[in-house]
């Protein structure tokens, strides 16, 4: 277990509580933070929860030049019985550790970083919404902090967890939204870092977001990198599609990340009895279903949105209506069921849902 020294700022510290109705997203931060030092001949040291702060960095701190930086996001949900809830923490944690392998960072321990999670939650616990549909928004990063120039992995980094207070990601709620297909711009290969949650694949996505949203669409869709054709995910999400009798999404071939809720998903509907397949669709596939009907549901899955149903997609100068611009039957059944249980309100018969209890982290 990590040796966790606690340092809870001063009550004249402590700042305002926001307007749980007009929360936005990412904007808002609470008090305290977890942070952490690795030194590659002393391993992960200096373990604490302290007041939200500023890092002191060296100019030439290795992250700022090499992009070794890497994150995770998860989400803390306040019950109708007012018990906090996580979803799938252990999930995320493992999955920070596949980037860190993949950008050459050290590992962390997820069950020791779990239970700091679980004890900054907790010191934070009247950060955590009451608002249906908000939530605390939990972010672990990692970064190269060594100072040096040339290009190899860095031998010291600080590891730290910063929440934040959300609601709706998207300023349409859960409502269907516009997505504009680009073939002009990729995000990953196979064999990058695509499957990585590493910042650089984010800096990657900004230029065609900014010209998606100049035009009015919420999001763009990524097509693949040699043929610009099959469909990979959204800039946030993972795809899914609905045609005809099946359940469509892109597999994971290695530029596309592996989402947590991508994964719950599949695991419900096939729990429903519906057909769900992992393959290569093309965006000329979609665009057919759209005319000849068999197009039923598109909708996009992630932490932030958690399930994000899509209204029309835009393509080389033509528009596929998914819906008739309405939320789906399926995206809807999963949105409620993914959202029920984790405000810890139906059972959980997978083991997703970890309950916080105050006074057993640490």
């Amino acid at each position: 277990m990590l040796d966790l020294t606690i340092e809870k700022a001063t009550p004249e510290q402590l700042k305002s509580k926001p307007d749980e109705t007009n929360l936005g997203f990412g904007s808002i931060f609470t008090d305290h933070m977890f942070v952490m030092h690795y030194d590659v001949n002393k391993g992960w040291y200096d373990a604490k929860i302290c007041r939200y702060q500023n890092f002191s960095l060296d100019p030439a701190a290795m992250a700022l030049h090499y992009g070794q930086a890497i994150f995770e996001g998860l989400k803390a949900y306040r019950g109708k019985d007012n018990q906090i809830y996580l979803f799938r923490p252990q999930d995320n944690l493992r999955r920070m550790n596949i980037s860190a392998s993949r950008m050459c960072m050290p590992t962390i321990d997820p069950d020791d970083v779990l239970n700091a999670l679980e004890t900054l939650v907790e010191i934070e616990q009247d950060w955590v919404p009451g608002v249906n549909g908000a939530s605390l928004y939990i972010r672990p990063t990692m970064i190269a902090s060594e100072a040096g120039l040339g290009v190899r992995p860095a031998t010291e980094y600080i590891f730290f967890i910063i929440l934040s207070p959300v609601g709706a990601y998207y300023p349409e709620g859960f409502n269907p939204v516009k997505i504009f297909v680009t073939d002009t711009y990729v995000r990953a290969v196979p064999g990058g870092v695509g499957n990585a949650k590493t910042a650089g694949n984010y800096a990657a996505s900004i230029m065609a977001a900014v010209e998606a949203q100049k035009q009015g669409f919420t999001q763009v869709l990524w097509l693949d990198a040699v043929e610009r054709k099959y469909i990979e995910e959204v800039g946030t999400m993972n795809i899914f599609f609905a045609i005809g009798d099946e359940v469509i999404t892109p597999p994971l071939s290695g530029s596309i990340l592996p989402g947590i809720t991508r994964d719950s998903v599949m695991t419900l509907v096939k729990e429903w009895g519906l057909k769900v397949v992992e393959r290569p669709i093309t965006i000329d596939e979609v665009f057919a279903a759209g005319k000849n009907g068999s197009l039923k549901e598109v909708f996009g899955t992630g932490t932030a949105a958690v399930i994000s149903p899509v209204g029309s997609l835009y393509y080389k100068g033509e528009t596929c209506s998914v819906n008739n611009g309405k939320t789906g039957n399926l995206a809807q059944r999963l949105f409620d069921e993914l959202q029920s249980m984790q405000y810890g309100a139906s059972s959980d018969p997978f083991g997703w849902v970890e309950q916080i209890t105050p006074g057993t982290a640490y």
